[in-house]
């Protein structure tokens, strides 16, 4: 069995451009994304959160934490727990967040077998979560934290519902808090997928995974599970028809709009697509992305139904027209993560992680 991002760390390093031709709208000008300063990092580093444009943390799998107060121009370490991998972060507010760890068994040095942990001092100090059942959580690849208007005694309140899935390599399970990550349920979806590497929710009640039908790599397809009644029962809303393959990460600009990342690991297969969704990730469609084999995909961010960036293995990939053109863009290698913050009207920025981190500014 091969595994699935293993291998690819020793080609984050690699940039972009091998001849390839790319159309791009006329008049439109490359995006500018600027490396920030980071502490140096060998391989692929997974996720950051960010809470406003300034405030923010990023962390990998050596267990080191990082914030920023200044939108990257400087980081502060200010935890770390030799043996955990981060694989996935969200925060709620400056105080309040999530860390998920991959957990062992898959990635080399990784010892710590706790799945998440919360933090209520701005990532200082942090607790492990517990749960009935949480034994049969192995890792988190994605944490996703979703905001509901609720009345509660004739006030209007926000509700902060908390999913964090997993894992690469499988099992596929999710731990879910309607209560801010006061108190959590496990769900089993070994029954329905391999494994999960991300989740996104609406409300309470409707949400998606992406993932993978079986832990075995050889007899993968991507996976786009669905729900609308909270995780209790979930239907195939995509699956690919390729072996090899996984779905990755997605991103959602607006409630109905919607794009997914595809890897595909089958030797001889240079053909890479994304999948769009138009109606709230019911239907899936696919799209190509670009023709080259050394390109892997990673992550994958949207700051309007028009305009998004996929990370590759080699470097970013840009759209300015809904995928149905891309251009290359430096972004960085080994982009896993790609996070909007928005400033109000169309001012917005956003930051990618990778080998290193990036910010851009638009």
């Amino acid at each position: 069995m091969k595994s699935i991002d293993r291998r690819v760390f020793a080609q984050g390093a690699a940039m972009f451009g091998a001849g390839i031709l790319f159309t791009r709208s006329a008049g439109a000008a490359p995006s500018l994304w600027r490396a920030l300063p980071t502490e140096p990092f060998k391989g692929k580093q997974d996720d950051l959160s960010f809470v406003s444009p300034d405030l923010g943390w990023y962390g990998n799998g050596l267990g080191k934490l990082y914030r920023t107060t200044n939108g990257g121009e400087a980081w502060s370490k200010i935890w770390e727990q030799p043996g955990t991998f981060i694989r996935a972060l969200g925060f709620v507010d400056e105080r309040n967040g999530f860390l998920g760890n991959v957990g062992t068994e898959y990635y080399p040095n990784v010892t710590d077998t706790r799945p998440l942990y919360r933090t209520r001092d701005g990532g200082v100090t942090w607790t492990a979560i517990e749960a009935p059942g949480i034994e049969i959580v192995k890792g988190i690849c994605g944490i996703d934290i979703a905001r509901e208007p609720r009345i509660f005694q004739g006030e209007k309140r926000e509700a902060v519902i908390v999913h964090a899935a997993g894992r690469v390599g499988g099992p596929a399970t999710m731990l879910r808090s309607i209560d801010g990550g006061e108190t959590w349920r496990v769900i089993d979806l070994k029954a329905h997928a391999g494994m999960i590497l991300d989740v996104k929710f609406f409300d309470a009640r409707n949400g998606l995974v992406c993932a993978a039908t079986s832990s075995d790599l050889q007899q993968a397809n991507a996976l786009i599970l669905r729900t609308s009644d909270g995780g209790e029962t979930w239907v195939r809303a995509y699956q690919s028809a390729r072996p090899f393959e996984n779905c990755w990460k997605m991103s959602f600009p607006s409630r109905n709009v919607g794009y997914a990342t595809l890897q595909n690991y089958q030797d001889g297969t240079t053909q890479r697509h994304i999948v769009k969704t138009t109606d709230g990730g019911s239907t899936w469609t696919e799209l190509p992305l670009v023709n080259d084999a050394k390109v892997r995909e990673f992550g994958v961010g949207f700051v309007t139904e028009e305009r998004g960036w996929v990370g590759t293995t080699t470097s970013g990939f840009e759209t300015r027209d809904g995928g149905r053109t891309w251009a290359p863009v430096p972004m960085g290698a080994a982009v896993n993560k790609i996070r909007i913050v928005r400033q109000g009207g169309a001012r917005f920025r956003a930051f990618a992680i990778g080998v290193d981190v990036h910010r851009l500014d638009g």
